[in-house]
């Protein structure tokens, strides 16, 4: 927690101290950090993207990891609660995938250290994809000849079929799912066309306003942190305002509930504001609908400022900005068992 508050404390002096157009303003870079245990392959690519497609990843056969990140969009569902098998509906709103990659912990507790050990969960999360357990998984995959070949291609002959390989395969497919070269990228670039007039404003207003505390870096989720140090934001920092109650902000504790540390009751790992305006609905529990009233909730839940319209439409207008180029997903055909076909995106 030492360093969560030393980082906290001098981002909020900088911001405090820094002129209107210092902010420090910084482009996605073209690729996210590779672990050195988990180096990107072709193969390895391959392997995470028909895993991450493939249904039968989950018990009932028909949730895929795209189904609730959906790389076809904005790189979740769309949905308050994500829907997992047999109906069953999560308690928080699915984050993007998109630029997951650059975050430094990973769910909406930051209860995963990494992309692997994100990739774990869901499987086996009876309300998500319900698998019994991942030995489960290993068996039904290897009785896919398609899969064998996709894994000794991927990491060897040796055993390759393993959990640990899986999880590492998707996250190394998820490492490629960056959106770089936004408006606001070839901005800060230096190309100073590539703004509009009230997307300046609104980014002007945005530093002003003190949101680049938390959301600042090149994936607007916080300073660069060593992987598995998580950059948390109690959430709502000022309490007692009408949107507490009106979109029922503190029913879940947040980091609470995975560390039942006192001191992590509604703390949230800052998410990114990068593709934001394709991301609604807003918040861990998608309560709120659009953009302009996610931006009024958080200036006065977390900064305690009233925005006036021209304020609100200024910031919607930048964080617009913030949605990039997102590479194709080509279609691909998944490994068949006997005498079925199935292709996916």
């Amino acid at each position: 927690m030492k360093s969560f508050y030393t980082t906290l404390i001098t981002s909020l002096l900088s911001v405090a101290t820094l002129p209107l157009y210092a902010a420090p303003w910084e482009a996605l870079p073209n690729s996210p950090p590779i672990p050195a245990d988990n180096p990107q392959t072709e193969a390895k690519i391959l392997l995470g993207k028909t895993l991450y497609f493939d249904p039968r990843l989950s018990s009932t056969g028909t949730i895929s990891c795209n189904s609730c990140h959906n790389v076809m969009a904005g790189g979740d569902d769309n949905r308050p609660h994500s829907v997992g098998v047999e109906g069953k509906q999560g308690g928080r709103s699915a984050p993007t995938v998109w630029n997951s990659a650059f975050l430094s912990v990973q769910f909406w507790d930051g209860r995963a250290s990494s992309l692997e050990e994100q990739a774990k969960g869901p499987v086996t999360n009876p309300v998500e994809m319900g698998m019994k357990d991942w030995d489960a998984v290993i068996n039904r995959l290897e009785a896919v000849p398609g899969y064998v070949t996709l894994f000794k291609s991927a990491f060897g002959d040796d055993k390759p079929l393993t959990a640990d390989n899986a999880v590492k395969a998707i996250a190394a497919y998820e490492r490629t799912l960056i959106t770089p070269n936004s408006a606001y990228d070839r901005y800060v670039k230096g190309d100073k066309t590539a703004l509009t007039e009230q997307q300046v404003k609104g980014m002007n207003t945005f530093a002003e306003l003190g949101c680049t505390s938390c959301h600042a870096g090149p994936n607007f989720s916080g300073p660069s942190l060593s992987m598995g140090e998580g950059f948390f934001m109690k959430f709502p920092t000022f309490a007692g305002s009408q949107y507490e109650t009106q979109y029922n902000l503190t029913q879940d504790m947040g980091r609470y509930s995975a560390t039942k540390k006192e001191a992590d009751k509604h703390l949230w790992r800052v998410p990114t504001l990068r593709n934001i305006a394709l991301t609604a609905p807003y918040f861990h529990n998608g309560a709120v609908l659009t953009l302009d009233e996610a931006v009024r909730v958080m200036a006065k839940t977390q900064l305690n400022q009233a925005l006036t319209d021209k304020q609100a439409q200024d910031i919607v207008a930048f964080l617009n900005a913030l949605t990039g180029d997102f590479p194709e997903q080509t279609p691909l055909r998944l490994p068949s068992t006997p005498g079925k076909q199935i292709i996916s995106p």
